[in-house]
């Protein structure tokens, strides 16, 4: 049976990255939603096997500003009432858990680099497993709170909250696993120009570690991601 990924895609360089190889191997056929060039309205929530929600560079409660997040809220209501396979990644996942009614907001300070997740108990059992003492690729400025029902996965010293599951087919990560790091990250680096040089940060620093951390960390995010889909109650 043909297994369909809708993944919305907010800005053109956040894509899927190493998670695409992992996904058609899987068996899943591909359909980029993009905003701005794909209207939300003409999605229905409920049709594919997976939908995958990615990163951005605004927040969830900039509705009046950019209306679409209220939009691809209400598509995320519908289907995450109806517990179908959904993964969301920093935005995606603040999206995610804002459905849930969970608290979403500015931390007072930009995450943004290469560093290790300390797993909880819980992420310990978890395909998130297979990130532990791995490099991940940290980029933003809000967090989310856990939702009711869910159950944290990670934290790093400056985001208590950087992963939630609830049951086995919802799946929020504040954290990038599946940026291609190894391809390098030009795209990312002029793409968010503004926003590092307002944080001070230099990338210098991010190309260099992209380059020695890219390598564990898409294979350890091909794996998890791997293992989440074997475990999907579908």
């Amino acid at each position: 049976m043909l297994k369909t990924a809708v993944v919305i895609r907010h800005v053109e360089f956040e894509d899927l990255g190493t998670f695409e190889a992992v996904l058609t191997a899987a068996g899943y056929r591909i359909h980029y939603y993009d905003l701005g060039i794909n209207d939300l309205w003409t999605l229905d929530p409920l049709l594919p096997s997976l939908l995958v929600v990615l990163g951005g560079p605004v927040g969830v409660y900039e509705d009046d500003a950019y209306p679409f997040l209220a939009e691809e809220r209400g598509l995320l209501e519908a289907r995450l009432a109806a517990n179908l396979p959904t993964l969301g990644i920093c935005l995606g996942a603040q999206q995610i858990a804002a459905t849930l009614g969970a608290r979403v907001a500015p931390t007072g300070v930009k995450e943004i680099g290469f560093s290790e997740l300390t797993l909880t108990e819980d992420g310990c059992g978890s395909p998130l497993r297979h990130l532990d003492g791995v490099s991940v690729l940290h980029w933003h400025g809000d967090a989310f709170e856990i939702p009711e029902g869910a159950v944290n996965l990670a934290s790093t010293s400056l985001c208590g909250t950087q992963g939630f599951a609830l049951g086995r087919n919802i799946l929020g990560l504040q954290f990038h696993p599946e940026v291609n790091a190894c391809a390098g990250m030009e795209r990312w680096l002029v793409g968010h120009a503004v926003e590092l040089a307002a944080a001070g940060i230099d990338p210098c620093t991010l190309r260099a570690d992209a380059r020695r951390f890219g390598p564990p960390l898409r294979a350890g995010a091909r794996k998890m991601l791997t293992e989440w889909l074997q475990e999907l109650a579908v």
